[in-house]
């Protein structure tokens, strides 16, 4: 079950406690935060971000961003689970959306695969190539070691899962 507290699961810190290198666009275009944004933050971002005054943020769990301001979070759409079984979202400054991973195991090889959130969402620099990252690949076995999967089937398997999350999303744009 979903409780308002707003630590990060052990798994997630690990993997953000990283660095992620942009390399001047041929790395990673994910910025983390030291902890999840509060709940009027988040309130504050999404009702901007749809321009509808109504919502609030209570869905989301903020926890990083790409350099033009995007955010990443944890989707709270499974009523009764844990937040660590929750999909995992894009929501860019430009309108891009994207669920890119179908919980925090799925997330952690998504990582580990060299793809950040941004990466995963966008297609926009078709001469990108991820490079897995040794450190982010020690996380994921930890963590999820009987979820390895590639970067690829992880965005795979979150599209299929959620092939209505944009229009949801766009739905309640103003």
């Amino acid at each position: 079950m979903i409780t308002h507290d707003r630590q990060f699961p052990e798994a997630l810190a690990a993997a953000l406690e990283l660095p992620f290198e942009y390399n001047d666009g041929d790395g990673v275009d994910f910025e983390p935060f030291p902890a999840f944004l509060s709940a009027e933050e988040t309130t504050d971002w999404f009702r901007a971000w749809t321009g509808n005054a109504e919502l609030s943020g209570d869905d989301f769990r903020v926890f990083g961003q790409d350099g033009s301001g995007g955010y990443v979070a944890f989707w709270l759409i499974r009523q009764s689970s844990l937040l660590v079984d929750q999909p995992v979202v894009f929501l860019g400054s430009e309108g891009e959306t994207g669920v890119v991973a179908c919980d925090l195991g799925a997330f952690l090889w998504l990582l580990a695969g060299g793809y950040g959130p941004w990466e995963a969402a966008t297609s926009y620099e078709p001469d990108w190539t991820p490079s897995p990252n040794r450190q982010l690949v020690a996380v994921a076995e930890r963590f999820a070691a009987d979820r390895r999967q590639s970067a690829a089937a992880v965005i795979e398997q979150a599209t299929r899962e959620f092939p209505d999350f944009d229009a949801a999303i766009m739905a309640l744009c103003r």
